[in-house]
């Protein structure tokens, strides 16, 4: 993955989760979908937003995103990247 996340300042949800549909697409960072995402955020998984801007602007601290990553990821044996972000884990009896 070649996107870059800042040092400081704040991303929104597309920069997050990404949008196809953008001129150029927007890659994810983590792969799940808005209503897992926003299931995460209440539930404490994932971090919480920030409203800085007005009542109708959503933006998360790029430290946040860059530390749940690092983590999500973890280093497998034969040296693949494992994120545990999503519903990959539904129905596993580990």
């Amino acid at each position: 993955m070649n996107t870059a996340i800042s040092n400081s300042g704040f991303m929104r949800l597309a920069q997050i989760l990404g949008n196809p549909k953008a001129k150029p697409p927007i890659p994810p960072l983590i792969p799940v979908s808005k209503s897992t995402w926003w299931a995460g955020v209440k539930s404490g998984r994932f971090p919480k937003p920030l409203k800085p801007f007005g009542p109708r602007i959503t933006v998360w601290r790029a430290e946040d995103i860059r530390a749940l990553i690092n983590a999500a990821t973890a280093i497998t044996g034969d040296g693949e990247h494992k994120v545990g972000l999503g519903d990959e884990s539904r129905g596993s009896t580990k």
